[in-house]
């Protein structure tokens, strides 16, 4: 059975080839350079040269603050790659297995946010997202759209590598304390993708549509934050005092949602899979990064 990655290169394209696949899988993950997907011909060509049973799509522009200028490569990757990606796996009857965000949401909901929740982006980088999204959900029936939130991992930048890399320069971190999201680890959404992927390849009639995959609980970006130093002072690395501040003392180009906690329910009630707590999975990021928990 081969398996087509897309965006090998980042955060769940790492994880997705490390996964722990079933005998008999063959990835094959084509770096940006060696497949343009905002090329329909390269796209064609490169589905012609096997048949594949199931394409994953994690490849993004998620620069997120430079989208907000650089609108026309964001809708590029985005939404037109997406659409390509859609037409030429249904032209195959091949699934398609799609990475979208919590940035489709305007963030001022309420809880955590169900898929059918209605979209109403507030940036480039969200709506040109929301645009893929629907781009996948007409081009290809045989598709399921997993929206994340948070993505942390050993590889590539971000927010728990940026926070170990500012407490050892710094004696002291700010940190907004009024947006709330799920943190999610990269290994983890690798892992629902990759089952999804094989539930979608072996049965026509496995479900389809969109779902949420975070890991379980939420927190704010100060919390993830402290979490983060607490783990490193645990594991023998350098922790400082982390303050919390309003999002207005943050400004930003892209407006971020205030409100990104993602319900995963129809993820576990579609195909079982219910992720496990962020705590958890922060352990084990900050195992590989700092070094296991020191015995006193």
């Amino acid at each position: 059975m081969d398996i087509l990655i897309l965006g090998g290169a980042g955060q769940v394209g790492t994880e997705l080839q490390a996964h722990a696949w079933p005998e008999g899988v063959r990835l094959h993950a084509p770096d940006r350079h060696s497949l343009d997907i905002t090329d329909e011909a390269a796209v064609a060509a490169a589905l012609d040269t096997r048949a594949y049973a199931a394409v994953i799509n994690p490849a993004a522009y998620t620069a997120v603050d430079r989208a907000e200028s650089d609108i026309a490569a964001a809708w590029r990757l985005n939404a037109l790659a997406p659409a390509i990606l859609a037409a030429e796996t249904a032209r195959r009857n091949t699934p398609l297995v799609h990475v979208s965000t919590d940035y489709v949401f305007d963030g001022s909901g309420e809880g955590f946010y169900a898929p059918d929740a209605p979209v109403n982006p507030r940036s480039v980088y969200g709506a040109s997202k929301a645009a893929g999204e629907m781009a996948v959900r007409t081009g290809n029936p045989r598709h399921a759209i997993l929206r994340t939130a948070w993505v942390v991992s050993p590889h590539r930048g971000n927010f728990v590598k940026t926070m170990l890399r500012l407490s050892g320069e710094r004696d002291r971190l700010t940190v907004v304390e009024d947006q709330h999201g799920c943190p999610t680890s990269a290994a983890d959404l690798a892992g629902a993708l990759a089952a999804i992927a094989l539930h979608l390849a072996g049965d026509e009639a496995a479900p389809t549509g969109t779902f949420h995959c975070v890991n379980d609980g939420a927190t704010t970006w100060c919390g993830f934050a402290r979490a983060i130093l607490a783990g490193s002072a645990k594991r023998g690395g350098r922790s400082v005092p982390v303050e919390g501040i309003p999002t207005s003392a943050y400004p930003t180009p892209a407006r971020r949602p205030a409100n990104s906690r993602l319900s995963t329910q129809s993820l576990t009630d579609s195909f079982g899979i219910a992720p496990r707590g962020w705590e958890a999975a922060l352990d084990d990021i900050l195992d590989r990064l700092v070094g296991p928990v020191r015995s006193h």
